[in-house]
């Protein structure tokens, strides 16, 4: 059963969808604002979000990130209005030929498809608001972040997500993560624009409790390392047992994941 819902803020309305409803990790929030869609949610859900394509005008289709969840119906859109989505020039790259995507994903999201992407404007606006297109890789190497700072908002990719991270893909980096949410954290803003968590109010400060919790993590993670703890005795102290996520992706989402990759964050990493 799909899990379908709507919801409208000042000028944004936005639509999320989702195979399943295991959490806010296997649902995804399209957004519109005005005269431009970012992301496009999985192919797998594409009758409903085809729904919310022609349900009004927009002339602009932006993707922060290849992954099958944000640019699955990429293609679609452009095949069904016409509209070429715009995207880092990385993901332009990806798009054009493909990648590959495990089981669990593909049972979650569906297939990952492929899509003629064009780069983004140098001067980039929704509606005539201008837009700072911020780099922040970490859980994707071309994951690009919206910034209107005019507005106070940010549409943040995978970024932000949650404050406490719990696992971890084997392709992410936290020492990479943590240099993007620093980046980011150097501009204003107020409202977090999240397609998987949703809209999140006092957001530079929940972005800065998540920096502040992968920082201490990573710090407890290589204290223990310091005293010969293994990595698999080090994830169970700090974050419990792996669970059936874990098991489901072949470990390639785990918790074993999370603490490998703080261990590697140098030490001396803090933010100003």
């Amino acid at each position: 059963m799909s899990v379908i819902d709507s919801f409208d803020y000042k000028d944004l309305d936005a639509q999320r969808v989702g195979r399943f409803d295991f959490g806010i990790n296997t649902t995804f929030i399209v957004y519109r604002l005005k005269d431009t869609i970012v992301d496009t949610g999985p192919s797998n859900q594409w009758k409903y979000i085809k729904w919310f394509v022609r349900n009004k005008p927009f002339k602009q289709l932006l993707l922060t990130h290849h992954h099958e969840d944000h640019s699955g119906n990429a293609g679609s859109i452009y095949k069904l209005t016409g509209i070429q989505p715009r995207a880092p020039k990385a993901t332009v790259e990806i798009l054009k030929r493909g990648f590959h995507i495990s089981p669990l994903q593909r049972l979650i999201w569906g297939a990952a498809g492929l899509a003629e992407a064009a780069v983004l404007p140098k001067d980039l606006r929704i509606a005539g608001e201008k837009v700072i297109a911020i780099s922040a890789p970490g859980h994707a190497k071309d994951m690009t972040c919206y910034l209107m700072e005019n507005r106070g908002w940010i549409f943040t990719a995978d970024l932000y997500v949650a404050s406490h991270l719990k696992m971890l893909r084997k392709d992410e980096s936290i020492p990479i993560l943590m240099q993007s949410i620093r980046r980011v954290l150097e501009y204003d803003f107020e409202l977090i624009l999240c397609p998987h968590r949703g809209m999140v109010e006092n957001g530079k400060k929940r972005l800065q409790d998540k920096y502040d919790y992968l920082l201490n993590l990573s710090s407890s993670a290589q204290e223990l390392g310091r005293q010969g703890i293994s990595l698999k005795e080090i994830t169970r102290r700090l974050l419990g047992r792996e669970n059936m996520m874990a098991l489901l992706s072949g470990y390639n989402f785990s918790k074993k994941n999370l603490i490998a990759s703080c261990m590697a964050l140098d030490s001396t990493e803090s933010i100003e």
